[in-house]
């Protein structure tokens, strides 16, 4: 079934269009990405990450591990919904520079924040980075596949050159933020 085939306003952001998307990208991720309208804009695919980041930071503070859980959580919910947005906006450019200008940015955001919101909802728990990071650009890689319609050879170069630029320009920015 087509999101636009739902009985939920898939161009109005609400719970019911959270947990159905959720629920269409851990069953059938391939179909899910696929269905992505042309056109998706900002409006759902952020308003997913924005629920799955306040997730995300909230079950992150419960650790109580922090002694500024208000700063604490300022950083986590940044980082959270920045690492989607410079993620997608480097893969974006990947694509500029050696595919030219085929898709719009919103649909390449659009898989980037679906991914990082799910991958999001179990990042908190201790070390499961491990499991969540491969699954995130894993989930990043089908969603090029299904959603932008690149091969498979394509969609892993802009997933591998997009995760490695991102990994060098924290690198680069690793002595200045310590």
């Amino acid at each position: 079934m087509k999101m636009s085939e739902t009985r939920i306003r898939p161009d109005k952001f609400s719970a019911g269009f959270y947990f159905m998307t959720l629920t269409r990208i851990l069953g059938q991720p391939r179909r899910f990405f696929g269905d992505l309208p042309t056109e998706p804009g900002f409006k759902n695919p952020g308003g997913f990450l924005v629920v799955s980041s306040l997730f995300f930071t909230g079950a992150s503070l419960l650790k109580g591990l922090s002694v500024q859980p208000v700063l604490m959580a300022a950083i986590l919910l940044v980082n959270a919904l920045g690492m989607a947005l410079i993620a997608s906006s480097l893969g974006y450019l990947v694509v500029l520079l050696t595919m030219g200008r085929c898709r719009t940015f919103s649909r390449f955001f659009s898989i980037y924040a679906f991914a990082s919101g799910v991958t999001l909802l179990v990042a908190w728990v201790p070390n499961f980075i491990w499991l969540t990071e491969p699954w995130k650009w894993w989930l990043i890689t089908v969603g090029l596949v299904h959603g932008c319609k690149f091969n498979w050879k394509q969609a892993v170069m802009v997933t591998a050159a997009s995760f490695c630029l991102l990994v060098f320009i924290f690198w680069l920015l690793l002595p200045d933020i310590i």
